[in-house]
């Protein structure tokens, strides 16, 4: 092995090229999409039986949406959730299954630390900047919507 710790960019590039392993890349597109596709297909299985039994739709997405967060949060505690993310990629973090992970998974792993320092404190470290970014893009666009509908 090469002991000198003394290389340019250009030839750690060259060296993290030959030993990085080459991703399938149209293999894992495939899967994601056929995951991440069930995963809305469920929902939509659960909406469509909700209104069929004489819920109203409005009502049986937001119990879709409840159902599914809840489903990803079991996921998650029984430590199937990560296993399903090894195969599916994207297609698992996607959905709203997806984002109840990313809140849960910090909440077991920190769960020791106490419920205030350890669950409360690191529980939105994954999902916090999305709903940030989302909120505070939402509340943007939504201002920019109102001004030209109020100008125009």
């Amino acid at each position: 092995m090469n002991t000198n710790l003394n290389i340019t960019n250009s030839e750690y590039d060259e060296l993290i090229s030959k030993k990085a392993k080459k991703s399938p890349i149209v293999k894992n597109i495939i899967i994601a999409f056929i995951v991440g596709g069930l995963i809305c297909c469920l929902g939509q299985f659960i909406s469509n039986q909700l209104v069929n039994m004489g819920v109203e739709k409005e009502q049986a997405a937001t119990f879709t949406s409840i159902t599914l967060i809840f489903i990803g949060a079991f996921l998650t505690a029984v430590n199937l959730y990560s296993r399903i993310g090894k195969v599916a990629g994207a297609g698992s973090t996607i959905p709203i299954t997806g984002f109840s992970n990313s809140v849960v998974a910090p909440a077991i792993e920190f769960k020791s630390e106490g419920y205030v320092l350890g669950i409360g404190a690191n529980m939105f470290k994954v999902a916090g900047p999305v709903l940030v970014y989302g909120i505070t893009t939402s509340v943007i666009l939504g201002f920019v919507y109102y001004v030209f509908n109020y100008i125009f």
